[in-house]
């Protein structure tokens, strides 16, 4: 494993104004000067014009790869304008913060019903040397295996969960968002790359079954309103009945009570108006 070793670099000023004082004597020299002179003063011109090629920038939040004929040196990450061994190869790397989003892909989850996701991945490079000599061309491996990061993610959970304590895609996002970093941060560890934030930007149905999980979905839901208007009925008749009983309003027997309870449960449990029928005779 290659790992980053930091290099401070000169400053680039002092060789820079040196050198073109040097190349201006030199020049000097070559047009004025006695034919050994200019020789010399030829050669000393193109070796300052070697050396000053040693002369680069380093923007902020950037950094510089030395290499000396293939072998790494270090990494110059103090900004500004900056020399060096004008036969270093000084490889520009990134340390911004980066994001990208995913393609959407059709997978299937962990119950096999087709879905499609996609997801939006936020990094940056951590360790110059990594990202350069252990992966080739790391931006585009960080791309391929979030992708796949994504893929293995859905195929481990449920689009919905019917069960509250199992985790779903679609209700529980934080703790999908968690496992999708640390999954990511996982395959990316040789690339020198740290993983700051990855969640799921798109998730639906594939549309040969999205028709027939909205119908799925609106049943659920139906149910489950159903569900609490029949307790909250069932709570209502049993207060009526018991505040009845208490106030000793009119005394009820078995079956009157039966038939109160049903016709309250209808009025309340009802999609439509109930329509009252008016009783003119007696009770029995």
């Amino acid at each position: 494993m290659i790992k980053e070793r930091e290099r401070h670099a000169l400053s680039g000023w002092g060789p820079l104004f040196t050198l073109i004082i040097l190349m201006l004597l030199c020049a000097f020299l070559v047009i004025f000067g006695a034919v050994v002179v200019k020789i010399s003063a030829a050669v000393m011109f193109i070796i300052a014009l070697i050396l000053l090629t040693g002369c680069f920038m380093v923007n902020p939040n950037e950094a510089r790869v030395l290499q000396l004929f293939g072998k790494y040196v270090g990494t110059v990450k103090d900004e500004g304008f900056r020399w060096a061994n004008p036969f270093y190869a000084k490889r520009h790397i990134s340390l911004r913060i980066r994001n990208f989003e995913t393609s959407r892909m059709k997978v299937n989850d962990i119950g096999g019903n087709p879905i499609e996701i996609a997801a939006i991945v936020v990094w940056k490079v951590v360790d110059t040397a990594e990202a350069c000599f252990q992966v080739d061309r790391y931006e585009e491996f960080v791309k391929i295996q979030s992708e796949a990061a994504v893929r293995n993610l859905a195929t481990q959970h449920p689009y919905d969960a019917h069960a509250d304590d199992k985790i779903s895609l679609r209700s529980h996002t934080a703790e999908i968002s968690k496992q999708l970093r640390d999954e990511i941060q996982e395959r990316l560890n040789q690339a020198g790359v740290e993983v700051l934030e990855a969640r799921i930007s798109h998730l639906a149905y594939a549309p040969e079954i999205a028709e027939a999980m909205l119908r799925r979905q609106q049943a659920g839901a139906i149910v489950a309103a159903r569900t609490l208007i029949v307790e909250g009925a069932v709570g209502m008749v049993e207060m009526a009945l018991e505040q009845l009983s208490r106030k000793k309003i009119i005394e009820l027997d078995h079956e009157r009570k039966a038939a109160m309870v049903s016709n309250l449960l209808v009025v309340l449990c009802g999609e439509t108006s109930s329509q009252p029928v008016i009783n003119t005779g007696t009770l029995y």
